[in-house]
C-alpha cells in the first residue's frame, strides 16, 4: 500500500460572491464590504498624499517669498556650538547687517566653520526685518514633500483598512453567534449523542 499524500486544495479566489446555496448573505455583505474597504483605501491614499505634497509645496514657497537674504559681516569668529544629526558640526557667530531702514542691527546666525571676525556672509531676513534659518532647497522641499506625502497616504489607506478589517471582524463575530444559536436549535434533534 502506498502511503497518501496529503495534498492542499486550490485557493478559490471570490469565494464570496460565487452562488451557492450555503452562502449566508452575511458573506456577501462581507465581500462588498471589503471591496468598498480596498477601493476607500486607495483613493484615501492617493488623495491625502497628493494633498499633502501640495500643501509642502505651498508652505516651502510661501517660506521662500517672504524671506531674502542680506550680507552681513561677523562680529566674531566662528563657534562650534553641537553636531547635527548628519554628523557634522554646527558654528553660530554674532553677525552685523544693515537693515531695509538703515540701520545696524545684530544677531545669532549659522555660519561656516572657517568664518573669521570681519568676514562676510549671508543671512536670510524674513519680511520683518528678522533673522530666520536659510531656507530650504527645491530638492529638500521635493524630498520633504515626498516623505510626508508616503506618511499620510499610508496612514490613510492603513486608517481605513483597520475599519474594514474591525467591520469584517464584527461581522464574523455575528455570523458565529448565529451558528452557534441555529446548533443550540437543531443539535437536541439529531437524537442520542454518543461520548
Amino acid at each position: 500500500m502506498t502511503p497518501s499524500k496529503h495534498v492542499k486544495p486550490a485557493k478559490v479566489r471570490w469565494w464570496r460572491l460565487r452562488p451557492n446555496p450555503l452562502r449566508r448573505r452575511s458573506y456577501l455583505v462581507e465581500a462588498w464590504l471589503l471591496i468598498a474597504a480596498w477601493t476607500l483605501a486607495v483613493v484615501a491614499a492617493i488623495g491625502t498624499g497628493a494633498w499633502t505634497a501640495l500643501a509642502v509645496d505651498r508652505h516651502v514657497d510661501a517660506l521662500r517669498a517672504e524671506r531674502h537674504p542680506v550680507s552681513a559681516v561677523l562680529v566674531e569668529d566662528a563657534v562650534r556650538t553641537v553636531g547635527t544629526s548628519d554628523g557634522s558640526d554646527s558654528y553660530r557667530a554674532t553677525v552685523r547687517w544693515t537693515a531695509a531702514d538703515g540701520t545696524s542691527r545684530t544677531g545669532l546666525a549659522h555660519v561656516d566653520s572657517s568664518s573669521k571676525a570681519g568676514s562676510t556672509t549671508h543671512v536670510w531676513l524674513d519680511t520683518r526685518g528678522r533673522l530666520v534659518p536659510t531656507p530650504v532647497t527645491a530638492e529638500q522641499a521635493r524630498l520633504e514633500g515626498v516623505v510626508l506625502a508616503v506618511w499620510t497616504a499610508v496612514g490613510a489607506g492603513g486608517t481605513v483598512l483597520l475599519i474594514g478589517r474591525g467591520m469584517s471582524a464584527r461581522l464574523e463575530r455575528r455570523r458565529l453567534e448565529q451558528w452557534e444559536a441555529e446548533w443550540a436549535r437543531v443539535g437536541p434533534r439529531w437524537g442520542h449523542k454518543t461520548g
